[in-house]
């Protein structure tokens, strides 16, 4: 037989069977151009035979070239019902299943061929893939009128639709119709039970089954997971008869949504075989549930064993090191993905311009977005969202207008991003400019985080009053956190009336929310109230709550260090108090005067308060880095609540005082503090 590489050899005429011969041996998507070519020029092109196999041909996702395929299609005068077949399945095959119900829609209207019992379940399968309920039904009901509504095929597809689209009664009376009905039914119609929260339902479908598969186990696990029911689940699992590895998963993925990590890397332990999906699993519950560090070990043993990553486990690796803002692990992915060829574009490069973003690194995030040609709506979402996260509100602006004259369209977070910005810049009134045009101009109806961000805006630029109006008169009800961003507003700004308020309303809708009584109670201290502070702190101890620490966390040569308020427990701890001892002693003499107001228990005595400030969590992350960290590299904090304004004037003198840039970042957006002043010009 003549091979394809040596076509050019062939003699101008070939009969349609030895083109055939040459298709069936095909493997790369020129060689059958070279074979369309000769059908051309030898008048066979439209053989049915050889156009029906060049696209069925293309119908390989792995092989396929859609747009070649599609052009091969309209060169055919008279397409049968298997070309029509084979080019909407082309589509479908290839996830562009918007496509193949436009190519069905044109079979329909401008084709003598009528589709049958092949045609009308992959149209229905396209329906179910985008959820499209509505043309999915008009599909089944043209294959009542058709004759086709017994056919198996048809009804176990029609069941999908039905299931994935959460119209599980409609599948229910078709799945009771079927004379014999196939696996795949069973398993959709219980997918469907579960998807709709009937986990009872699902469980009495799958005891009714004549025979159960891998998937019919599966997808109860998941269900049970899914509602809450870990240890049902976990009771299905060990009654497996056989298990594969999208079983673990679902059971490691289980404990991990239930927030047993324990039993999820034990039962992760004991696999003997682990693909890249249980990887996933895994590194991604811990990313989920902030379990930081254990998703970045896991992450790094499981380079050890050889495997490689997918864009899925970097994405969750990223948001790992954001978390704990780890530049130097950041850097270092950035480095492995450059290393191994993976595009930094789609999901990776808005991952990157957020764990530079908040790793304190907008330079690199910028560089990052800057390097990205063919930028999405995301890139630009999540380069304009890091920069008010760092103050940047005129660069944010200007991004965002950058946007408006290319045509980008944004959506609701590039919004959230821009009112951040513009909040923690106090830019109030191109805030309130820009929550007019989310609607008037591009029909973005605001969210409970739109309103939110409206708030924040106003009570940290003092217009507690408007801001506590815009809740009441808000057209969605507010949520508790909405009424925390008033109430934190009013603590700052020591308004008690507010405040009380405010904390009415989250006390009644979430009681036990700690950083409720704790603001309320701050607010109190600060006016000196003590016997309301004493009374909320009893509120706390009646319902067992009690307020986080504050800590502050550092990273150096990829060991954690975390400070706690008069840390005495780290093993340079001598070394970390001189420090202080000089830093305070500097602090002094360059007229660094305490701001008691700060102070938030009760202590009697101007010397006691000073030393209440001094052993903030911060300043021991500080005296640490100015240990340990090498001159001429920033010293980057990350703390869990709010800088207080003694720290932020401290932080502020020592940059300038040991020349050092200090980078933290606390519980809303960055600081960076260098030569006496920060970037967030004392407004945060």
């Amino acid at each position: 037989m003549l091979k394809v590489s040596t076509f050019h050899s062939f003699q101008p005429y070939l009969p349609h069977e030895t083109h055939l011969s040459l298709l069936q041996t095909c493997k790369t998507h020129k060689e059958p151009k070279q074979i369309l070519a000769s059908t051309i020029k030898t008048g066979i092109f439209n053989h049915i035979t050889i156009t029906s196999r060049i696209l069925a041909f293309y119908s390989d996702p792995k092989i396929g070239n859609l747009e070649y395929a599609r052009s091969v299609f309209d060169q055919i005068e008279e397409p049968n019902s298997f070309t029509w077949n084979t080019i909407i399945k082309c589509y479908l095959e290839n996830h562009h299943s918007n496509d193949a119900i436009l190519m069905f829609c044109e079979l329909l209207r401008e084709s003598s061929v009528s589709p049958d019992n092949f045609t009308l379940p992959s149209v229905i399968k396209g329906c179910a893939r985008l959820c499209a309920l509505e043309e999915g039904k008009q599909v089944h009901g043209l294959s009542l009128k058709t004759g086709f509504e017994s056919d198996l095929y048809v009804q176990s597809s029609v069941v999908s639709l039905y299931s994935k689209c959460f119209d599980i009664v409609s599948a229910r009376k078709v799945f009771d119709r079927m004379e014999n009905a196939d696996m795949i039914s069973w398993n959709s119609l219980i997918d469907g039970y579960v998807k709709c929260g009937e986990i009872e339902l699902a469980q009495k479908l799958f005891d009714e089954m004549p025979e159960k598969d891998l998937f019919s186990w599966t997808v109860l696990i998941d269900g049970y997971s899914k509602c809450g029911k870990v240890d049902i689940a976990r009771d299905v699992f060990d009654k497996m008869p056989n298990r594969n590895l999208v079983s673990w998963n679902a059971m490691i993925n289980g404990y991990m949504k239930s927030g047993d990590f324990v039993s999820a890397q034990q039962l992760f332990d004991s696999m003997t075989k682990r693909n890249i999906i249980t990887w996933n699993t895994l590194i991604s519950g811990y990313e989920r549930n902030e379990r930081f560090i254990l998703a970045l070990e896991a992450f790094e043993t499981m380079l050890k064993e050889g495997l490689t990553p997918t864009n899925s486990t970097l994405v969750s690796v990223l948001s790992a090191v954001s978390g704990l803002a780890l530049l130097e692990k950041g850097n270092w992915i950035h480095s492995y993905l450059d290393t191994n060829g993976f595009k930094i574009d789609g999901v990776l490069g808005t991952a990157l311009i957020e764990m530079y973003s908040k790793c304190g690194s907008i330079d690199s995030a910028l560089g990052v977005f800057q390097a990205i040609s063919k930028r999405r709506l995301g890139h630009w979402t999540a380069m304009i969202v890091g920069l008010g996260m760092h103050g940047m509100a005129d660069e944010a602006l200007r991004l965002f207008s950058k946007m408006q004259r290319l045509q980008i369209k944004p959506n609701s977070i590039t919004f959230i991003g821009l009112l951040n910005a513009c909040s923690h810049a106090g830019m109030v009134n191109q805030g309130r400019q820009i929550f007019s045009i989310m609607e008037k101009e591009y029909g973005i109806e605001p969210t409970i985080e739109h309103y939110g961000c409206l708030v924040d805006l106003l009570c940290r630029a003092r217009h507690l009053e408007e801001a506590k109006n815009v809740i009441e008169n808000m057209p969605i009800r507010p949520n508790a956190v909405i009424w925390m961003s008033l109430l934190s507003g009013s603590r700052n700004h020591s308004n008690v009336e507010i405040g009380e308020c405010a904390a009415k309303h989250v006390i009644e809708m979430a009681p036990k929310t700690v950083g409720c009584y704790v603001l309320l109670s701050n607010i109190y201290a600060t006016v000196g109230r003590w016997n309301e502070v004493s009374k909320v702190r009893e509120m706390m101890k009646n319902i067992g709550i009690r307020k986080d620490p504050g800590c502050s966390l550092i990273e150096h040569n990829g060991v954690f260090h975390e400070f706690v308020v008069a840390d005495s427990s780290h093993h340079q701890k001598e070394e970390i108090y001189s420090k202080l001892s000089e830093m305070d002693e500097r602090l002094r003499s360059a007229g660094y005067i305490p701001d008691l107001t700060q102070v938030l228990v009760c202590i009697e005595g101007q010397k006691e308060k000073e030393a209440e400030l001094a052993n903030h969590s911060e300043r021991f992350a500080i005296a640490f880095g100015l240990i340990n960290v090498k001159p001429g590299k920033p010293i980057r904090i990350v703390k869990n609540l709010r800088v207080c304004n003694d720290c932020h004037s401290v932080t502020k003198l020592l940059s300038a005082i040991y020349d050092r840039e200090i980078i933290v970042r606390d519980n809303s957006r960055y600081h960076h503090f260098r030569k006496g002043t920060c970037s967030c010009k004392d407004y945060w």
